[in-house]
């Protein structure tokens, strides 16, 4: 059983490392602390690093409308969509079946599900896959490789990813950004980077033609391998979606807190 520290936590990882990505995409990129809000907002075309979550600690029904009402108002703002992010552990337990209810009154409409993970599962072995070499993202080639992969696996055109990744020096230093290469060819990529002490996964993703084969879990692998080695952490936290949380309990990660994404309803 997890209990609410590991869900606080998960949503102070996503806020640390999120102002981090957003403001490396667009130094003057709107990242601010509201009262119960963390806007991470980039306004590019990469729809992952326009973020706002909600940061209220065991909100009630009330609060909890008030925010999201506030939340869809910075978003209509903006330029490019985003994500609201709602770690629903964090509400009280008389808010979290009115969350859907609540969400619609102001506007948003649910895009998907996903859960917060961690584990002290630090260091792993070195992982191996008898289809994949395994290259570390250092050029723009690479890059824009592992923006693609992340396109083409969440059903983003590829110039959005592109536009999230193209030209990140952090990408290509302090991230340990890793491809899985089958044939010459780059077919999934996973990444990690230090934030308060944890290690975080982040953007794990395999081609849409090559899924199903472990390379999602072994290029995982080889990120925490890298990232734990580089870093000497020992834990390790992520934001799973539906179809990749099957994976991570294998490498150690348990599950917190069920998480809800909203975006702007049309």
């Amino acid at each position: 059983m997890h209990g609410l520290a590991d869900s606080i936590e998960s949503m102070e990882q996503l806020a640390a490392v999120w102002r981090v990505v957003v403001l490396d995409r667009d130094p003057d990129a709107d990242v601010r602390d509201l009262p119960g809000i963390a806007v991470r907002w980039a306004d590019c075309r990469f729809a992952f690093w326009n973020c706002i979550t909600l940061t209220d600690v065991d909100a009630g029904a009330g609060l909890v409308e008030q925010r999201l009402s506030e939340a869809a108002k910075i978003m209509r703002s903006k330029e490019h969509p985003g994500f609201l992010w709602v770690f629903e552990d964090l509400l009280d337990h008389g808010a979290r079946p009115e969350l859907g209810a609540m969400a619609e009154r102001a506007g948003l409409v649910h895009a998907f599900s996903g859960t917060g993970m961690a584990g002290d599962l630090l260091p792993v072995p070195e992982p191996s896959h008898p289809d994949l070499t395994f290259v570390r993202v250092a050029t723009d080639a690479h890059l824009r490789a592992f923006a693609d992969i992340n396109a083409r696996a969440y059903g983003f055109p590829l110039e959005d990813g592109r536009d999230g990744l193209a030209r990140s020096a952090l990408w290509k230093s302090r991230v340990h950004a890793y491809l899985g290469v089958r044939d010459g060819v780059p077919v999934t990529c996973a990444a990690t980077t230090e934030a308060r002490g944890r290690l975080f996964v982040m953007l794990v993703a395999t081609d849409p033609r090559w899924q199903r084969r472990g390379y999602g879990e072994a290029v995982t692998r080889k990120a925490l391998h890298e990232g734990a080695r580089a870093t000497g952490t020992t834990r390790a936290t992520l934001h799973a979606t539906a179809a990749g949380a099957p994976v991570y309990p294998r490498i150690g990660f348990e599950p917190n807190s069920p998480m809800s994404f909203y975006a702007l309803r049309d």
